[in-house]
């Protein structure tokens, strides 16, 4: 049974669908079968994927609307090894209508139900905020990793998050919890940056990854080239580091999961 995982953070540019799209090549690098569901408007994690959204005949936007079944949605991402749920613009339409429907907040763990079984791993890029889409990622989800930028404002937008994953876990997802937070754009010679990550582990022990990801300009280029990282540039300290994230995560998989992928 394949494990899903809200990647969200309201906070805009903390390297969300950066993480999304590289964990989801590092891990099927790694030998595990992975499913990648853009669920945000923007549809980042299609193009980074080499995908063109404007040509697309079915997105998560019909799945769900129930106007598609999602087998019917994937395609498959060559140069990064994973499977793909696209998205388009459309996906804003989609929320608006979604607002009118009973059980609204459903519609994507419905909708995964009959392909959950064919992957290791499921990751949901979710959108820059906490909407009808996002809700619909975390009702999905057995898991939320956090992608934060060591700033500021962060631990402040990170509570407001945490809050919502609390009320969730109250109400339609009781299994959903907190997979891990990821430090993301990580300068270590900015003396902020390494107060707020000593803050995060303070209050979140274990659950900070020990993988950190750097500030990297060939892993902010990958994107413009439609590939993953390890792709790009699979010896820059992106990919490294994503890569050191990929097998962190496979250390804590069940056995069973290592036992099938071998």
């Amino acid at each position: 049974m394949g494990r899903i995982v809200a990647v969200t953070n309201q906070k805009g540019g903390v390297g969300k669908t950066t993480t999304a799209v590289n964990l989801s090549a590092c891990l099927a690098e790694l030998g595990r079968s992975v499913l990648l569901i853009d669920l945000d408007p923007q549809a980042n994690s299609t193009t980074g994927s080499g995908v063109e959204k404007s040509s697309l005949e079915r997105t998560t936007c019909e799945v769900l609307l129930g106007e598609a079944r999602a087998i019917d949605t994937i395609i498959s991402v060559e140069q990064g090894g994973y499977a793909l749920m696209p998205a388009n613009p459309d996906l804003t339409a989609a929320e608006v209508r979604l607002l009118q429907e009973i059980g609204r907040e459903m519609k994507l763990r419905k909708a995964l139900e009959p392909i959950r079984s064919m992957y290791d791993y499921i990751y949901i890029d979710c959108p820059p905020s906490i909407n009808m889409l996002t809700l619909n990622a975390l009702t999905a989800a057995d898991g939320v990793l956090i992608p934060i930028q060591c700033e500021y404002y962060a631990l402040e937008g990170l509570s407001s998050l945490l809050e919502t994953v609390r009320q969730i876990r109250n109400s339609v997802n009781p299994g959903i919890g907190i997979e891990g937070l990821l430090r993301t754009m990580f300068d270590p010679r900015n003396r902020l940056a390494n107060e707020v990550s000593a803050q995060l582990i303070k209050h979140f022990g274990n659950k900070v990854y020990d993988a950190v990801i750097p500030r990297n300009v060939r892993l902010a280029e990958a994107p413009s080239y439609g590939v993953p990282i390890l792709i790009h540039d699979p010896r820059s300290r992106g990919s490294i580091a994503y890569m050191e994230l990929a097998r962190e995560i496979l250390r804590e998989e069940p056995a069973a999961v290592q036992a099938g992928a071998a």
